[in-house]
């Protein structure tokens, strides 16, 4: 009997040890336009280009008591980009910067989550355009959380990053001033 109980309490203890963590799973909420990838870059030093990306989606998952388990994946349409000028937005779509024809699709996949404290956080992970991956950090920032007026149960994040145009092989001359991408990617996620 006390060979039973021994064995019996060794597997309920790897049982627990072992047992999956169980974050919540999040979808980002765009169609009810609570989540937006927005962009600014300098134009020739003298102003401010700022625009957005009108089509995405994704998922997350964050548990409180791990965070370090974060997983995020976005995937973006790169013909939606929006800067709130037709001949413009068509150039940003051509041959010069996202060659969206060829590429229509952008993606980032996460491969880690880090919390600094005071609400803050870094997100690393892999990001995918015009053919090209490579790893970036996002610094991040807890928006807020808790019950909808739905009944739901909702996230938000606030991330930060910059993309230097030649690291991704775009060499439109823009100016001295015009060399990187500053991303803002505002992410309110509803848990299934």
């Amino acid at each position: 009997m006390r060979l039973y109980q021994h064995l019996t309490a060794v597997l309920i203890s790897t049982l627990i040890v072992t047992a999956p963590l169980h974050a919540a799973d999040y979808v980002i909420d765009t169609k009810g336009g609570h989540a937006s990838i927005n962009f600014r870059i300098q134009h020739l030093g003298y102003s401010w280009l700022i625009g957005r990306f009108n089509t995405f989606s994704g998922t997350f998952s964050y548990d409180e008591d791990h965070p370090s388990m974060a997983k995020v994946s976005i995937e973006i349409d790169t013909g939606s980009v929006d800067s709130n000028h037709a001949e413009r937005d068509k150039h940003l779509r051509g041959n010069n910067f996202l060659e969206a024809k060829r590429y229509p699709k952008a993606s980032f996949i996460s491969s880690s989550f880090k919390e600094l404290g005071g609400g803050k956080a870094l997100l690393t992970g892999d990001l995918t355009l015009m053919g090209l991956t490579k790893p970036i950090t996002i610094d991040v920032e807890h928006t807020g959380n808790g019950r909808d007026p739905w009944g739901g149960y909702r996230r938000g994040f606030r991330g930060t990053t910059k993309l230097g145009l030649k690291d991704w092989s775009i060499m439109f001359e823009l100016g001295a001033a015009s060399q990187e991408v500053e991303l803002e990617l505002v992410v309110e996620g509803i848990r299934q």
